[in-house]
Protein backbone atom coordinates (compact mmCIF):
# COMPACT_ATOMS: atom_id res chain seq x y z
CA UNK A 1 0.00 0.00 0.00
CA UNK A 2 1.86 3.02 -0.96
CA UNK A 3 0.47 6.57 -1.95
CA UNK A 4 1.68 8.47 -4.19
CA UNK A 5 4.66 9.63 -3.33
CA UNK A 6 6.05 6.09 -4.69
CA UNK A 7 5.03 6.87 -8.04
CA UNK A 8 8.88 7.33 -9.84
CA UNK A 9 9.49 3.88 -7.62
CA UNK A 10 6.75 2.46 -9.48
CA UNK A 11 7.10 3.59 -12.60
CA UNK A 12 10.61 2.54 -12.17
CA UNK A 13 9.88 -1.08 -10.74
CA UNK A 14 7.00 -1.88 -14.15
CA UNK A 15 9.86 -0.48 -16.28
CA UNK A 16 12.39 -3.71 -14.56
CA UNK A 17 9.51 -5.79 -14.53
CA UNK A 18 8.86 -5.34 -18.56
CA UNK A 19 13.18 -5.35 -19.10
CA UNK A 20 12.97 -9.12 -17.75
CA UNK A 21 10.71 -9.74 -19.72
CA UNK A 22 7.41 -9.44 -17.87
CA UNK A 23 4.15 -8.21 -18.15
CA UNK A 24 2.13 -5.99 -15.62
CA UNK A 25 -1.87 -4.56 -15.08
CA UNK A 26 -2.90 -1.04 -14.22
CA UNK A 27 -5.81 -1.13 -13.20
CA UNK A 28 -8.21 2.07 -12.81
CA UNK A 29 -11.77 2.47 -10.83
CA UNK A 30 -13.36 4.26 -13.61
CA UNK A 31 -13.26 4.41 -17.63
CA UNK A 32 -13.25 8.59 -18.24
CA UNK A 33 -12.10 11.57 -15.75
CA UNK A 34 -14.88 12.68 -13.76
CA UNK A 35 -14.70 15.75 -11.10
CA UNK A 36 -16.44 14.38 -9.04
CA UNK A 37 -14.87 10.93 -8.49
CA UNK A 38 -11.56 12.46 -8.63
CA UNK A 39 -10.03 9.46 -9.22
CA UNK A 40 -7.84 8.19 -11.95
CA UNK A 41 -9.22 7.13 -15.42
CA UNK A 42 -7.68 4.48 -17.41
CA UNK A 43 -8.31 5.76 -20.90
CA UNK A 44 -6.59 8.95 -19.43
CA UNK A 45 -3.90 7.22 -17.70
CA UNK A 46 -3.31 5.01 -20.36
CA UNK A 47 -2.59 7.88 -22.50
CA UNK A 48 -0.07 9.75 -19.62
CA UNK A 49 1.64 6.48 -19.43
CA UNK A 50 2.44 5.88 -22.80
CA UNK A 51 2.84 9.17 -23.93
CA UNK A 52 5.14 10.58 -21.19
CA UNK A 53 5.86 8.05 -18.57
CA UNK A 54 6.66 4.51 -20.84
CA UNK A 55 7.06 6.31 -24.76
CA UNK A 56 9.39 3.17 -25.34
CA UNK A 57 7.13 0.38 -24.04
CA UNK A 58 4.03 -1.07 -25.59
CA UNK A 59 0.96 0.18 -23.46
CA UNK A 60 -2.60 -1.15 -24.11
CA UNK A 61 -6.22 -0.39 -22.85
CA UNK A 62 -8.88 -2.32 -21.84
CA UNK A 63 -12.35 -1.43 -20.46
CA UNK A 64 -15.54 -2.93 -20.00
CA UNK A 65 -17.52 -0.17 -22.63
CA UNK A 66 -15.40 -1.38 -25.54
CA UNK A 67 -17.25 -3.89 -27.62
CA UNK A 68 -16.94 -7.38 -26.99
CA UNK A 69 -14.63 -8.06 -29.87
CA UNK A 70 -12.36 -5.60 -29.19
CA UNK A 71 -11.98 -6.91 -25.64
CA UNK A 72 -11.28 -10.05 -26.57
CA UNK A 73 -9.08 -8.88 -29.09
CA UNK A 74 -6.59 -6.36 -26.59
CA UNK A 75 -7.02 -9.62 -24.25
CA UNK A 76 -5.75 -12.17 -26.36
CA UNK A 77 -2.99 -9.64 -27.45
CA UNK A 78 -1.91 -8.89 -24.28
CA UNK A 79 -1.61 -12.86 -23.22
CA UNK A 80 0.56 -13.22 -26.26
CA UNK A 81 3.16 -10.53 -25.46
CA UNK A 82 1.79 -7.77 -27.73
CA UNK A 83 2.05 -5.46 -24.63
CA UNK A 84 3.94 -4.71 -21.60
CA UNK A 85 1.58 -3.03 -19.91
CA UNK A 86 -2.05 -3.13 -19.88
CA UNK A 87 -4.03 -0.15 -18.29
CA UNK A 88 -7.42 -1.48 -17.27
CA UNK A 89 -10.86 -1.70 -15.27
CA UNK A 90 -12.51 -4.10 -13.40
CA UNK A 91 -13.45 -5.83 -16.75
CA UNK A 92 -9.93 -8.18 -15.96
CA UNK A 93 -11.30 -8.79 -12.54
CA UNK A 94 -12.03 -12.38 -13.47
CA UNK A 95 -11.24 -15.52 -15.78
CA UNK A 96 -7.92 -13.87 -17.00
CA UNK A 97 -4.85 -15.74 -17.05
CA UNK A 98 -1.73 -14.26 -18.50
CA UNK A 99 1.13 -16.04 -16.32
CA UNK A 100 4.08 -13.69 -17.87
CA UNK A 101 2.17 -10.64 -15.79
CA UNK A 102 4.09 -10.03 -12.32
CA UNK A 103 3.39 -6.99 -11.21
CA UNK A 104 -0.45 -5.81 -10.32
CA UNK A 105 -0.60 -1.79 -10.07
CA UNK A 106 -4.48 -0.44 -8.15
CA UNK A 107 -4.98 2.98 -8.69
CA UNK A 108 -6.92 4.55 -5.81
CA UNK A 109 -7.35 1.39 -4.27
CA UNK A 110 -9.63 2.91 -1.54
CA UNK A 111 -12.29 2.97 -4.65
CA UNK A 112 -12.49 -0.93 -4.48
CA UNK A 113 -13.66 -3.53 -1.80
CA UNK A 114 -11.77 -5.77 -0.07
CA UNK A 115 -12.72 -8.81 -2.30
CA UNK A 116 -12.53 -7.39 -5.17
CA UNK A 117 -9.00 -6.11 -4.48
CA UNK A 118 -8.09 -9.67 -3.78
CA UNK A 119 -9.58 -10.90 -7.55
CA UNK A 120 -7.59 -7.99 -9.10
CA UNK A 121 -4.46 -9.49 -7.15
CA UNK A 122 -4.97 -12.82 -8.33
CA UNK A 123 -4.75 -11.80 -11.77
CA UNK A 124 -0.60 -11.87 -10.88
CA UNK A 125 1.32 -14.86 -9.48
CA UNK A 126 -0.12 -17.65 -11.81
CA UNK A 127 3.52 -18.86 -12.63
CA UNK A 128 6.36 -19.81 -10.72
CA UNK A 129 7.64 -16.26 -11.29
CA UNK A 130 7.56 -14.17 -8.00
CA UNK A 131 4.77 -11.97 -8.35
CA UNK A 132 3.86 -7.49 -6.81
CA UNK A 133 1.31 -6.14 -6.26
CA UNK A 134 0.78 -2.11 -5.76
CA UNK A 135 -2.08 -0.86 -4.12
CA UNK A 136 -2.22 3.32 -4.17
CA UNK A 137 -4.29 5.84 -2.71
CA UNK A 138 -3.90 9.66 -2.57
CA UNK A 139 -3.07 10.61 1.41
CA UNK A 140 -4.37 14.15 0.20
CA UNK A 141 -7.87 13.08 -0.47
CA UNK A 142 -10.69 13.05 1.96
CA UNK A 143 -11.42 9.12 2.72
CA UNK A 144 -14.53 7.75 4.40
CA UNK A 145 -14.26 5.98 6.90
CA UNK A 146 -14.74 2.65 5.42
CA UNK A 147 -12.15 3.56 2.85
CA UNK A 148 -9.61 4.22 5.54
CA UNK A 149 -11.05 0.94 7.32
CA UNK A 150 -10.27 -0.73 4.07
CA UNK A 151 -7.34 0.72 3.45
CA UNK A 152 -6.07 -0.53 6.91
CA UNK A 153 -7.11 -3.80 5.70
CA UNK A 154 -5.13 -3.82 2.44
CA UNK A 155 -1.90 -3.67 5.11
CA UNK A 156 -2.82 -6.80 6.54
CA UNK A 157 -3.37 -8.65 3.40
CA UNK A 158 -0.62 -10.84 3.55
CA UNK A 159 -1.71 -12.52 6.94
CA UNK A 160 -5.46 -13.49 5.68
CA UNK A 161 -4.02 -15.68 3.48
CA UNK A 162 -7.70 -16.92 1.89
CA UNK A 163 -10.48 -15.02 0.02
CA UNK A 164 -12.87 -16.62 2.36
CA UNK A 165 -10.45 -14.79 5.78
CA UNK A 166 -10.83 -11.12 3.38
CA UNK A 167 -14.50 -11.73 2.31
CA UNK A 168 -15.34 -11.88 6.42
CA UNK A 169 -12.94 -8.61 6.91
CA UNK A 170 -14.83 -6.84 4.23
CA UNK A 171 -18.16 -8.20 5.43
CA UNK A 172 -17.16 -6.75 8.86
CA UNK A 173 -16.21 -3.36 7.40
CA UNK A 174 -19.16 -2.70 5.11
CA UNK A 175 -21.84 -4.62 7.00
CA UNK A 176 -24.22 -6.98 5.71
CA UNK A 177 -26.90 -4.36 4.44
CA UNK A 178 -30.82 -4.88 4.87
CA UNK A 179 -33.27 -6.90 3.36
CA UNK A 180 -35.59 -4.55 2.99
CA UNK A 181 -33.90 -1.15 2.75
CA UNK A 182 -31.08 0.35 0.85
CA UNK A 183 -28.29 -1.15 1.80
Amino acid sequence: LVGESYRARINAFIRKQVAEGHQCFVVCPAVEENQELNVKAAAAWAETLQKTVFPDLRVALLHGQMKGAEKEQIMAGFAQGQADVLVATTVIEVGVDVPNATLMVIEDADRFGLSQLHQLRGRVGRSTRHAYAYFTYRPDKNLSEIAEKRLSAIRDFAEFGSGFKIAMRDLEIRGAGNLLGAE
